[in-house]
Protein backbone atom coordinates (compact mmCIF):
# COMPACT_ATOMS: atom_id res chain seq x y z
CA UNK A 1 0.00 0.00 0.00
CA UNK A 2 1.08 3.62 -1.03
CA UNK A 3 -1.47 5.99 0.14
CA UNK A 4 -4.14 5.76 2.64
CA UNK A 5 -5.86 7.60 1.72
CA UNK A 6 -4.79 8.48 -1.79
CA UNK A 7 -5.12 12.42 -2.14
CA UNK A 8 -6.04 13.88 -5.40
CA UNK A 9 -6.29 17.29 -6.38
CA UNK A 10 -7.73 19.05 -9.02
CA UNK A 11 -8.09 23.24 -9.18
CA UNK A 12 -10.47 23.30 -5.81
CA UNK A 13 -11.48 20.01 -5.74
CA UNK A 14 -9.91 17.76 -3.42
CA UNK A 15 -10.73 13.86 -3.37
CA UNK A 16 -9.21 10.96 -1.14
CA UNK A 17 -10.08 7.31 -2.51
CA UNK A 18 -9.81 4.97 0.42
CA UNK A 19 -6.59 3.19 -0.32
CA UNK A 20 -4.08 3.73 -3.34
CA UNK A 21 -1.69 0.56 -3.88
CA UNK A 22 0.89 -0.99 -6.08
CA UNK A 23 1.03 -4.92 -6.75
CA UNK A 24 3.15 -7.11 -8.91
CA UNK A 25 1.50 -8.73 -11.64
CA UNK A 26 3.55 -12.16 -12.24
CA UNK A 27 3.00 -13.11 -15.62
CA UNK A 28 4.30 -9.52 -17.11
CA UNK A 29 6.75 -8.84 -14.07
CA UNK A 30 6.08 -5.05 -13.74
CA UNK A 31 3.94 -2.98 -11.65
CA UNK A 32 0.75 -2.18 -11.60
CA UNK A 33 -0.56 1.17 -9.64
CA UNK A 34 -4.12 1.43 -8.45
CA UNK A 35 -6.81 2.60 -5.74
CA UNK A 36 -9.24 1.28 -4.37
CA UNK A 37 -12.70 2.79 -3.62
CA UNK A 38 -14.27 0.68 -0.42
CA UNK A 39 -17.61 0.41 -0.35
CA UNK A 40 -19.54 -1.49 2.89
CA UNK A 41 -23.33 -1.70 1.13
CA UNK A 42 -24.51 -1.46 4.71
CA UNK A 43 -27.34 0.87 3.74
CA UNK A 44 -30.93 -0.05 4.07
CA UNK A 45 -31.21 0.35 -0.10
CA UNK A 46 -28.52 -1.56 -2.24
CA UNK A 47 -29.59 0.90 -5.47
CA UNK A 48 -29.21 4.03 -3.04
CA UNK A 49 -25.97 2.01 -2.22
CA UNK A 50 -24.70 1.57 -5.81
CA UNK A 51 -25.83 5.07 -7.06
CA UNK A 52 -23.19 6.73 -4.38
CA UNK A 53 -20.63 4.21 -4.93
CA UNK A 54 -21.10 4.35 -9.17
CA UNK A 55 -20.67 8.45 -8.57
CA UNK A 56 -17.88 8.45 -6.94
CA UNK A 57 -16.25 5.56 -8.82
CA UNK A 58 -16.86 8.27 -11.78
CA UNK A 59 -15.66 11.06 -10.44
CA UNK A 60 -12.76 9.42 -9.00
CA UNK A 61 -11.64 7.65 -12.09
CA UNK A 62 -11.73 11.25 -13.84
CA UNK A 63 -9.35 12.51 -11.58
CA UNK A 64 -7.11 9.60 -11.69
CA UNK A 65 -7.20 10.14 -15.36
CA UNK A 66 -6.01 14.04 -14.79
CA UNK A 67 -3.52 13.54 -11.87
CA UNK A 68 -2.34 10.21 -12.72
CA UNK A 69 -3.37 8.35 -15.50
CA UNK A 70 -1.48 4.96 -15.06
CA UNK A 71 -3.21 4.05 -12.13
CA UNK A 72 -6.38 2.10 -12.32
CA UNK A 73 -9.44 2.22 -10.06
CA UNK A 74 -11.02 -0.60 -8.65
CA UNK A 75 -14.54 -0.56 -6.39
CA UNK A 76 -14.33 -2.97 -3.66
CA UNK A 77 -17.75 -4.31 -2.44
CA UNK A 78 -18.68 -7.21 -0.07
CA UNK A 79 -19.08 -10.91 -1.36
CA UNK A 80 -22.68 -10.91 -0.42
CA UNK A 81 -23.62 -7.42 -2.45
CA UNK A 82 -21.66 -9.08 -5.24
CA UNK A 83 -23.42 -12.21 -5.78
CA UNK A 84 -26.94 -10.51 -5.07
CA UNK A 85 -27.05 -7.50 -6.10
CA UNK A 86 -24.27 -7.00 -8.58
CA UNK A 87 -25.54 -10.25 -10.47
CA UNK A 88 -28.79 -8.48 -11.51
CA UNK A 89 -29.82 -7.25 -14.67
CA UNK A 90 -29.12 -3.56 -13.91
CA UNK A 91 -25.83 -3.88 -12.14
CA UNK A 92 -24.35 -5.85 -14.97
CA UNK A 93 -25.11 -3.44 -17.25
CA UNK A 94 -23.63 -0.80 -15.29
CA UNK A 95 -20.84 -2.68 -15.04
CA UNK A 96 -20.03 -2.77 -18.95
CA UNK A 97 -21.50 0.30 -19.45
CA UNK A 98 -19.38 2.44 -17.04
CA UNK A 99 -16.55 -0.22 -17.30
CA UNK A 100 -16.10 -0.72 -13.32
CA UNK A 101 -13.49 -2.72 -12.14
CA UNK A 102 -14.27 -4.63 -8.86
CA UNK A 103 -12.10 -6.29 -5.93
CA UNK A 104 -14.82 -9.05 -4.02
CA UNK A 105 -13.93 -8.71 -0.72
CA UNK A 106 -15.27 -10.93 2.29
CA UNK A 107 -15.79 -8.19 4.99
CA UNK A 108 -15.23 -10.21 8.03
CA UNK A 109 -12.10 -12.08 7.60
CA UNK A 110 -11.13 -8.46 5.58
CA UNK A 111 -9.83 -10.97 2.30
CA UNK A 112 -10.15 -10.12 -1.50
CA UNK A 113 -11.92 -12.88 -2.63
CA UNK A 114 -11.72 -12.01 -6.60
CA UNK A 115 -10.50 -9.01 -8.54
CA UNK A 116 -12.66 -8.64 -11.91
CA UNK A 117 -11.31 -6.25 -14.48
Amino acid sequence: MTDDPLELEWEEITVKIDLGAERLIAAEREEEKFAVEIKSFIGTSAISDFHTALGQFLNYRMMLEVNEPNRFLYLAVPVETYQTFFHSRFARAAITRYQLQLIVYEPKSEEIVQWIR
